[in-house]
């Protein structure tokens, strides 16, 4: 007769994803998996496969939980670039935030650390990427069609530097403890959205 799992693999998998969030992958073990989890080594194995193959499904669970934030954000109806101006301000805000500081976007984390050498995970990153630049330039699209965005400007492109500057923020707000450096930065990249 099986056994019966003695954990919840959802609320382990989120657990990891704090874990490997906080402290990135190279620098989380099995034996800090195990011990943050509080589940034996065998059934992270039987559960989730390698110390990789969880990485990967803890980066999907992040992925699944921010990604429509965003959406709602970006597609509600109206103006668009207010919500353009309010998303870019957001990810400069928690940029500066002494917690999200410190932890940075999980996806910018793994582009930063495995992405160069790992496919798997550079896939990943691309594919957030993606989604986050057809969402900014949908909204921008919109802008332009509705007259908030001169005429000459290219959606794409300015989707495109927005994305950027998005993960520029993370990175450097992570490093920094000057708030004004993120915001600042933010403010002068919204200006040629005027």
């Amino acid at each position: 007769m099986a056994r019966t799992k003695e954990f919840d693999p959802d609320a382990a998998l989120q657990s990891a994803l704090e874990l490997f969030w906080r402290h990135g992958y190279e620098a989380t073990s099995m034996a800090d998996l195990v011990a943050h989890l509080g589940i034996g080594r065998a059934s992270i194995y039987a559960t989730f496969g390698s110390k990789h193959e969880l990485y990967l499904r803890a980066l999907d669970r992040y992925r699944e939980t921010r990604d429509p934030l965003l959406l709602h954000e970006l597609s509600q109806p109206g103006p668009a670039l207010p919500a353009v101006r309010a998303v870019v301000r957001r990810f400069a805000a928690e940029a500066a935030t002494d917690g999200a500081r410190l932890t940075g976007c999980f996806v910018t984390n793994t582009a930063a650390e495995l992405a160069p050498h790992d496919p798997a995970a550079a896939r990943r990153v691309e594919l957030s990427w993606d989604h986050v630049e057809t969402l900014l330039h949908s909204a921008l699209v919109r802008a332009r069609a509705q007259g908030e965005l001169p005429a000459g400007r290219d959606p794409r492109a300015l989707a495109r530097m927005l994305l950027v500057l998005m993960q520029g923020l993370r990175v450097v707000g992570k490093a920094s403890p000057d708030p004004a450096r993120v915001r600042d930065a933010a403010e002068q990249a919204l200006a040629l959205l005027d």
